[in-house]
């Protein structure tokens, strides 16, 4: 399995080699350097742990210095393991996007948009009840349980609340193509997260 680590840089369009136009998601993606190799023997599990975003120095503790000094890698500002990387990488290794290929397919974690506190319909896509002859029962929820068994209502009901902002995973997304210069990930389709946010990208069998 490839990882790597990435930004998301927006949405745009490219023509493929039929004609036919490929709605695609832009990610700049690493290079990430190795900072980390997790073993069985030390920590309990097999891992690898991959640095992305350039800081500055006075941005890190000593001790995140410190961690990133012992592989050689530059201030960088997020990172994360990966558990089913563990013994393909050596430590100081650097990933590229050339890890992957165009027309594999991926599958791609990160936070999705916040969008607030919402009502039942956007958020559960409801029905909307009547809009005519007085109705007051436009977007409510309706009935959320019964009277007196069970006198209460059970958890896990839909109803309104905070909605997004929470980690997602879109999986089966098809890479259409990769630009080694620089860096870039060619991902059809859309992806979780916000313009800029960091998103990992994992190879899906």
């Amino acid at each position: 399995m490839s990882a790597i680590l990435a930004k998301k840089l927006g949405m745009t369009q490219v023509f493929q080699e039929d004609g036919s136009v490929a709605r695609v998601t832009v990610l700049e993606a690493g290079p990430c350097p190795v900072t980390a190799i997790r073993t069985i023997e030390r920590d309990g599990y097999e891992a690898v742990q991959l640095a992305f975003g350039a800081s500055k120095e006075k941005h890190l503790t000593k001790a995140e210095l410190g961690h990133l000094a012992k592989a050689d890698a530059p201030p960088m500002r997020t990172l994360v393991e990966f558990r089913d990387e563990a013994g393909e990488l050596t430590l100081g290794e650097t990933v590229t996007v050339e890890a992957f290929e165009a027309g594999g397919h991926v599958k791609i974690s990160g936070i999705s948009k916040g969008k607030g506190f919402q009502g039942t319909i956007k958020r559960h896509n409801f029905a909307s009840g009547p809009k005519s002859h007085g109705s007051h029962n436009v977007r409510a929820p309706g009935s959320i349980g019964a009277s007196a068994f069970p006198a209460r209502v059970f958890k896990g009901m839909r109803m309104p609340g905070q909605m997004g902002n929470k980690r997602r995973t879109q999986r089966g997304l098809e890479v259409a193509q990769i630009d080694a210069e620089r860096n870039l990930l060619l991902i059809k389709g859309s992806v979780p997260g916000a313009t800029n946010s960091i998103v990992e990208v994992r190879t899906d069998a």
